[in-house]
């Protein structure tokens, strides 16, 4: 296989994950780079840092939070370059269940009504991966 055909985005299923991972990759930076526009993002109230309790550790949780969604944006887009289809399909699954949880964590009244705006990223991607993994199947057959 020649080197330019090696590592590239090859199908819907494959932009599906690719477009996740970048967006979620952005996302972590985003939240390592300025918590407080992850808080904000997500509907958090605003406390300037200097008005936290020592004991407080909103700031530094975002920030593992941010590694956490740094690091798997950097595996879509791996996982996207190098076309494995298997952890396209892992993600549909696993995506609807964090969907689950998300809306079980509103619902309790942990998070506010806006972190719903993490359940509908989820259930989205999952579908849109989902969708196109059965696309990209009946296209493979028609060949």
């Amino acid at each position: 296989m020649s080197k330019d055909k090696r590592y590239r985005v090859k199908d819907y299923s494959g932009w599906s994950i690719f477009i996740f991972g970048v967006l979620a990759a952005l996302l972590g930076l985003t939240g390592l780079i300025k918590p407080e526009i992850t808080l904000g993002i997500l509907g958090f109230e605003l406390i300037p840092r200097a008005a936290r309790a020592a004991s407080d550790y909103t700031i530094v949780f975002v920030i593992a939070s941010s590694v956490a969604s740094l690091n798997m944006g950097i595996y879509y887009i791996l996982a996207a370059l190098n076309d494995l289809k298997i952890f396209y399909r892992w993600t549909v699954p696993f995506r609807g269940l964090t969907f689950i949880i998300f809306t079980l964590t509103v619902m309790a009244g942990a998070a506010p009504s806006r972190f719903m705006g993490v359940a509908a990223w989820e259930l989205l991607g999952a579908l849109a991966t989902g969708i196109t993994l059965y696309l990209d199947g009946k296209k493979k057959q028609g060949e």
